[in-house]
């Protein structure tokens, strides 16, 4: 009951695709073993009391720093516990809930998106006992090689909730980039306020601990040049870390720091909003092995959560965010998308849905996913961060590409057997796009066109655009599927008018027709799991046991009826 009453709120998000709950050992039937992970780009976590932090190292953050940051409460001997983790990917944030006897923990933590160097840890105690207990903390460990760690008293204590911060913990250390490089290091700083190992639970009460902890790394250098960087790097932690509280405290808040830590908070939900404005919806479908949203959308929050969003992120100098230039660069990267995606839809390629039940799968997904894209040519919109990649993503899984002066969509007839939706596909800076695929009830599909918003006319036309060129607005207007020979795109979209009405002039098409309707079976296999009809299979079954056995009775009967002694027959037929 205790786990119930906390995982309910997100129930109805885990059926939706957009969370994903998981029970720490064993799973429950039917959920889905996705490590439980958070990350902004600059750091990750995988989402558990003995994880260790990890960097950005080549295409995806899978360099381990031997420190573990996360703060747990330490099991009681022989108590029983329940434990389950909730993944928002709506919010970029994990819930790890932890049911003892007496009492329960709420853990709630995220890499945040604007201060990119922060990593936010939430902690609610809660006594359900009419007792005063005692529990045990694990706080943070330090394991990196040749490190150092010193305190430093703040000036003027911090209060922030129930908790008074007088001192922080700072931890400096190295790590080696690469066996090929032994002559470099990395440079790692870590500022974390200190906090007793005991926690007072009060009789039916509620302890809330608000937990920050700032963590930056240098590039790779020289051993002769170490020693500067990382002094440079522990005065620019140090002072993050004290502006950070201060910003917090219940003295800055007035009302208390409840309503400081929820607006620092809802920062960063609000970029993961704005990222997940664009997108991607498949209808669901029950075929064995079958690709669905769920899938899709641990592995575009994973692919995500390791690409920082560069353009909404504080201005630091350390870190290289935030000034006028580099969102300069970002604004341009998103509007030349010239070439991505150039290939065929991202949703047939079966190594880039890969498990993701442990951590070093996740990274080596991640890692597959930004190859791919960078060598598909989206180079420059994953230059432009994670709102470059969602773009570059989602083009990809409808093999839509930008070519020259028009969007086109190359995916082949034959795979449209399934609803497809694309949300506010980008072109330019101030044009949406949302492009939707319908199977109909003839089992023919259609494709239904909108603009989002747009600052000039747009136009479209379907495969070989030998229609007039129809204007698009924000209602939908619908086009039909059509196979060319050769082969071309389905959909083209511009805002030049007179170039969509040469395109068919220039592709050479010598027969294009409406694509023909989908196979029964195939449609009945993804909507019912089976290819039977909307009935299930043991409804079919039963119906050919009963007719055999119908049959069988019947051939029985007229057997016994025309194969037994003639004077018996006669007895039986013949009247006296």
């Amino acid at each position: 009951m205790c786990m119930d009453d906390r995982l309910t709120p997100y129930i109805l998000q885990n059926y939706e695709y957009d969370a994903n709950i998981r029970h720490v050992a064993p799973l429950l039937p039917d959920e889905r073993d996705y490590t439980p992970y958070v990350g902004n780009g600059y750091f990750g976590l995988e989402v558990s009391h003995d994880a260790a932090l990890n960097i950005k190292h080549g295409r995806a953050m899978q360099l381990p720093i031997r420190f573990q940051p996360v703060v747990s409460v330490l099991q009681n001997g022989g108590a029983a516990e329940k434990e389950a983790t909730v993944v928002e990917y709506l919010t970029g944030m994990v819930h790890r809930f932890q049911c003892f006897a007496g009492y329960f923990v709420s853990y709630t933590l995220y890499a945040h998106r604007t201060q990119p160097n922060l990593l936010m840890q939430e902690l609610q105690v809660t006594n359900m006992r009419n007792l005063m207990d005692n529990i045990e903390l694990i706080l943070p460990r330090n394991r990196l090689p040749k490190s150092s760690t010193r305190s430093i008293p703040l000036s003027d204590p911090v209060q922030i909730g129930m908790f008074t911060y007088t001192e922080l913990e700072v931890i400096a250390g190295t790590v080696q980039p690469s066996s090929d490089d032994p002559g470099k290091l990395i440079a790692i700083s870590i500022v974390k306020p200190k906090l007793e190992t005991t926690l007072q639970l009060r009789k039916r009460g509620t302890v809330r601990i608000v937990y920050p902890l700032i963590v930056e790394y240098s590039k790779p250098v020289p051993e002769a040049q170490l020693k500067s960087t990382l002094d440079n790097l522990e005065q620019h932690t140090i002072q993050a870390m004290t502006k950070l509280l201060q910003k917090l405290s219940t003295k800055a808040s007035g009302t208390g720091s409840l309503n400081s830590i929820n607006t620092f908070r809802q920062e960063h939900i609000n970029v993961w909003a704005d990222l997940w404005a664009t997108g991607f919806t498949i209808s669901t479908s029950k075929a064995e092995n079958s690709l669905n949203g769920d899938r899709i959308n641990a592995t575009m929050y994973a692919v995500l959560s390791q690409v920082r969003s560069f353009e909404f992120e504080e201005v630091n100098a350390v870190l290289g965010s935030g000034s006028p230039s580099i969102r300069e660069d970002i604004a341009k990267a998103l509007t030349y998308a010239e070439g991505c995606y150039d290939s065929y839809h991202t949703l047939q390629a079966e190594n880039l849905w890969r498990d993701m039940s442990t951590l070093h799968q996740l990274n080596s997904l991640v890692s597959s996913w930004m190859l791919t894209l960078e060598k598909q040519g989206c180079h420059n919109l994953i230059r432009a961060g994670a709102s470059g990649v969602i773009q570059a993503m989602t083009l990809s899984f409808g093999s839509f590409r930008f070519s020259n002066q028009h969007l086109e969509c190359n995916m082949h007839p034959k795979f449209l057997h399934r609803d497809f939706h694309f949300r506010r596909l980008n072109y330019g800076n101030k044009t949406h796009v949302n492009v939707t695929i319908i199977v109909k009830d003839d089992n023919k599909a259609v494709i239904n066109v909108a603009l989002d918003r747009s600052d000039r006319s747009y136009y479209a036309c379907d495969g070989g655009c030998l229609d007039e060129p129809v204007l698009l607005t924000q209602s939908r207007r619908e086009f039909p599927v059509k196979l060319t020979e050769p082969l071309t795109a389905i959909l083209y979209i511009t805002e030049d008018k007179q170039h969509m009405e040469e395109i068919h002039h220039a592709i050479h098409v010598k027969e294009v027709v409406e694509a023909p309707a989908h196979e029964q079976h195939l449609i009945a296999l993804h909507k019912h799991g089976h290819q039977l009809g909307g009935l299930p299979a043991l409804f079919w079954v039963s119906v050919c046991a009963i007719i055999i056995v119908f049959h069988i009775f019947l051939c029985k009967l007229i057997i016994k009826e025309y194969c037994e002694p003639s004077d018996k027959l006669r007895y039986r037929y013949n009247k006296p």
